[in-house]
């Protein structure tokens, strides 16, 4: 990933860190916010969830930006912004709320989002400009074949899945699928948190109405529903967003893409740290294959 002008500061190189200290946190933070999204679930609704988080992320940042002098864009910048928050924050993360509410396996989810390189990799030659080479695809594919394999060790994708759980994950693949080539095509340069404040009021605004409508907005206070959205506000919707989108921003999509198919095997191996989850030799293996995959998609060299 190139570093943008201006990105060095006392021997700093922000592309640097963009490109070696990102991927890593990013990865970590995405990967837990499936366990605490199926944690807060059990004292609350899946859209109230995501109503009550997106409020919380505004009440946090408005004034943020207020202290900033922080303006809010206008015209066709702000409509950019806008259908990346519809895409990624209202159609992705309320789909997958939906699935995790119907029983679908949090890791099952995460290994459905993990074929997002797949569809990035067949559109982005249209859709971003892009040319993805044989190295590449040999590189998802061993990265699929990881994830795929830490699943399977886990037994959450054999026997009857819900179906409505697979169509919501469908749909949360495609909604970070396009919010990913739009945010390459089309996204421009602005504070990190004037874009979290609009896409998340996006994510509001849809959110909200539907909870209303659909759900009984059930809440039930408790430590660990508190602990829940303190962690997706702060780790999820605010870090992790701006690292995936500034990743994005600054380097290739399908490139980028490809640190999803850490996810599935981060899950995993989260859930058997926390919540002491076995996980077989296979998925040791799987996680091996996966890391390998993505390491050949993300460390190989640009050629013009």
């Amino acid at each position: 990933m190139g570093a943008p002008a201006g990105t060095r500061s006392g021997g700093i190189d922000g592309g640097w860190l963009l490109r070696f200290a990102a991927p890593p946190l990013f990865i970590l933070l995405w990967s837990s916010g499936f366990i605490f999204v199926k944690v807060a679930l059990a004292d609350i609704d899946p859209l109230t969830l995501l109503a009550v988080r997106y409020a919380l992320v505004e009440l946090l940042l408005l004034p943020l930006g207020l202290v900033l002098r922080l303006r809010l864009p206008r015209g066709i910048v702000w409509l950019h912004l806008a259908v990346v928050g519809l895409l990624v924050q209202a159609t992705h993360f309320a789909a997958i709320n939906l699935a995790l509410a119907r029983g679908f396996p949090p890791a099952a989810s995460a290994l459905i989002t993990s074929l997002q390189p797949i569809l990035v990799g067949l559109l982005a030659p249209w859709l971003a400009g892009e040319q993805v080479s044989l190295r590449r695809w040999a590189g998802l594919a061993l990265g699929l074949a990881g994830a795929i394999a830490v699943i399977l060790a886990r037994a959450q994708i054999g026997g009857g899945l819900p179906v409505w759980g697979l169509l919501f994950s469908v749909l949360g693949l495609l909604g970070i699928t396009g919010g990913t080539l739009y945010e390459r095509r089309f996204g421009t340069r602005v504070h990190p948190v004037t874009a979290s404040i609009v896409q998340c009021g996006v994510g509001l605004l849809v959110t909200l109405p539907l909870a209303a409508l659909t759900e009984p907005m059930r809440v039930h206070l408790t430590p660990s529903l508190a602990v829940s959205l303190a962690y997706l506000v702060l780790a999820n919707s605010i870090v992790a967003l701006t690292l995936l989108l500034a990743m994005v921003r600054y380097g290739e999509a399908s490139r980028v893409s490809a640190l999803f198919f850490l996810v599935p095997p981060t899950t995993a191996l989260i859930a058997w740290a926390a919540l002491g989850d076995a996980l077989p030799p296979l998925g040791w293996a799987g996680l091996a294959v996966s890391a390998a995959g993505v390491a050949v998609v993300t460390l190989e060299r640009r050629r013009r």
